[in-house]
């Protein structure tokens, strides 16, 4: 789903990239562009209409100092990305832990968004920082996530709770709960 969102945000911006002086015309169809990505993506509509309403607002308020740029396309580009890292939550933030330990954590997403892989980065960050994350494999419906897990927590030398084998059986409350208690 990134993957393919990038590449048309890369081709919306391909096109203002080969225009001597960016016009209001140009920053609509950027908008239209981005627009219609996001919504190929199933981003919800308020969320895509707010996003392009304020790049629009922004762009076109900025239109005289862009112009005076010599990259005028980058200058747009900053401004979709600064309202990008708005909308997904603003600056990042430190993690805040439990006074009280364990610190749960839970990743939830479409299938294929990249949650076992953030999973092992923020396990691997963790330990890196001086704490002891325990990954636990609750993902139990599908195929293989919890031998995928597995062998992630290996690679990273994280410890991991798997105490159901998964593929569509087990009870992930439960396998969280367990989690929770061993650490």
């Amino acid at each position: 789903m990134f993957e393919s969102l990038s590449e048309k945000f890369s081709s919306a911006f391909a096109t203002l990239r080969g225009k001597g002086r960016i016009s209001e015309s140009d920053i609509d169809s950027v908008a239209e562009e981005i627009r219609l990505a996001l919504l190929d993506g199933d981003v919800a509509l308020s969320v895509v209409e707010q996003f392009v309403a304020r790049i629009k607002e922004r762009s076109i308020q900025a239109l005289p100092e862009i112009r005076k740029s010599t990259n005028q396309s980058q200058e747009i580009y900053s401004i979709v990305n600064s309202e990008l890292v708005e909308i997904l939550g603003g600056p990042a933030r430190r993690i805040r832990f439990a006074k009280n330990p364990p610190t749960v954590i839970m990743l939830a997403g479409l299938q294929g968004s990249g949650k076992t892989t953030l999973a092992g980065k923020l396990a691997l960050f963790l330990k890196e920082q001086g704490n002891t994350p325990l990954l636990v494999a609750a993902d139990l419906q599908r195929p293989n996530a919890v031998t995928q897990l597995t062998l992630l927590a290996q690679s990273i030398g994280v410890p991991i709770h798997a105490p159901e084998p998964g593929n569509g059986s087990g009870n992930p409350v439960a396998v969280a709960e367990s989690g929770i208690e061993l650490s």
